[in-house]
This record gives structure tokens, C-alpha cells and sequence, in this order.
């Protein structure tokens, strides 16, 4: 019993190390570099829900609807209060036409919990991710600035959602509202200070503002919790250099 509960200490550290990688692929939808790296972890430690809604939005992705209701299914079934996974599996159901699967999966999930407002945390996500959507699409259209009131509504339906909060903050930034954008990047961090876009993004503003020392607080600690981060690693070698007298001729 001892011996096993040692490797299984083990395998944690390692597929700690590995689901940082792979979330870090699923952000900039780089899937057919994320999924492997998924698939490994299940063949190690099948019970990890997130692992399994991410599988099941990649295969909705390629439009595998079968599959991805299985891995939707299976997020709920370790996880019942899986909002983003019931969302997931009630799309899923409904591009299958099993409409009535679907609308007991979407009962199900708001029985969960009701605000005060009467809009239910299903429905509050789905329209914050409406509202999300249609800023990407004038994002992509070259209308940022329309862009702006879609992700502002987003945010208000959602505002613990730090990705939603990093994205408008972004936008705030790209239009030279930097008091706004780093506003949007401070909430993000408050909502999740392990979600590393936004603390690098508010990292980016500090050495901007040259705050130096708490930028590299920023970037320190973002590679404290994922040492392999790509971006930290960089901003952090530029304030280091940055840092350096400059050499007498």
C-alpha cells in the first residue's frame, strides 16, 4: 500500500507539470498539440473532469459529436456541478437532435443554483460567451471598437471569468485606454491569480509603466506555478537585460 501511494505521489507531480503544457496549448487552440498530451494523462489518471471537457471541445471542434458527448458525459459524471461541461454536453445533444437529453441536461445544471437576479449560472454563461463570440467576430472584421461593448457585456454577466476580463482588457490596451485595460488585467488576476495570460498581460503594462521590480514579481511568480512559460521566461530575461549598466567605452 505504501509503495503504491508513493508512485501515485509521483505520477501527480508529473501530470501537474503536464496539464500546464497542455492548458497552456488548449488557450491558443493549438489542439493537435494539446490533445496527446491529454490522452497520456488519461492513460495514467482517467478521473480528472477538465481533462475530459477539454478532449470533448476538441472533438466538437472537428465536429465528432459522438465522441464529445462521451467526454462531456463523462466531466459530469465525475464533476455533476460542471457548469462549463453541462454547457458543453447540452450544444452537444442538440447538434445530435436529442433535444430532450439536452433540456434534462440543462435542467439539471440550473437546479444547481439560482442567483438572486433569476438568471441562472447556465444561462448567465452561455450569454457572456454569446456576448464573447460576437466581439471575436468584429475583432476579426476590424471593428475593435465594436468589439468593446460586446466583451463589456460579457464581463458583467461573468465577472469571474479572468479570460473574458484579460480579452477586454486587450482590446482596451490595442485602442490606448491603458488605465482601462490594466483595470480589466488587475480584476483578472483578483479572479483567478493562477490564470498566467492575464498576469503576464498585467506584467507587460508594468514595465510599461516602468514598475520594473513589480513586473518581475508578476512574471516570478507566473513561472513559479508553470516554469516552461514560454512568455514569463522572455519579458523576464528583458527586464533582466534591461537591468544591466551600460558598459563604459
Amino acid at each position: 500500500r505504501s509503495t503504491s501511494v508513493y508512485v501515485r505521489q509521483r505520477m501527480d507531480e508529473q501530470t501537474k507539470l503536464e496539464l500546464r503544457v497542455a492548458r497552456e496549448h488548449y488557450e491558443r487552440r493549438e489542439y493537435d498539440k494539446c490533445e496527446p498530451i491529454l490522452r497520456q494523462i488519461l492513460d495514467r489518471v482517467e478521473d480528472f473532469a477538465d481533462v475530459h471537457n477539454m478532449l470533448g471541445v476538441m472533438a466538437h471542434d472537428r465536429q465528432d459529436f459522438e465522441l464529445a458527448e462521451r467526454c462531456f458525459a463523462r466531466a459530469l459524471q465525475l464533476n455533476p456541478r460542471y457548469t462549463e461541461a453541462a454547457l458543453n454536453l447540452t450544444v452537444t445533444y442538440n447538434d445530435l437532435g436529442q433535444y430532450d437529453l439536452a433540456r434534462e441536461v440543462h435542467e439539471r445544471a440550473t437546479a444547481q443554483q439560482r442567483p438572486n437576479d433569476g438568471l441562472d449560472p447556465f444561462a448567465r454563461g452561455k450569454l457572456a460567451n454569446m456576448h464573447a463570440d460576437l466581439a471575436q467576430a468584429y475583432v476579426e472584421a476590424g471593428l475593435p471598437r465594436d468589439a468593446i461593448p460586446e466583451l463589456e457585456r460579457a464581463v458583467s454577466l461573468c465577472p469571474h471569468f479572468a479570460d473574458l476580463r484579460c480579452r477586454l482588457g486587450i482590446l482596451y490596451r490595442e485602442l490606448g485606454d491603458l488605465r482601462r485595460a490594466r483595470a480589466q488585467f488587475e480584476a483578472a488576476k483578483a479572479a483567478n491569480a493562477g490564470y498566467a495570460p492575464a498576469r503576464v498581460q498585467l506584467a507587460m503594462m508594468m514595465i510599461g509603466a516602468n514598475e520594473r521590480q513589480a513586473a518581475e514579481e508578476e512574471l516570478r511568480d507566473v513561472l513559479h506555478h508553470d516554469p516552461e512559460h514560454k512568455t514569463a521566461q522572455m519579458y523576464l530575461r528583458m527586464l533582466r537585460s534591461m537591468a544591466l549598466p551600460t558598459p563604459v567605452l
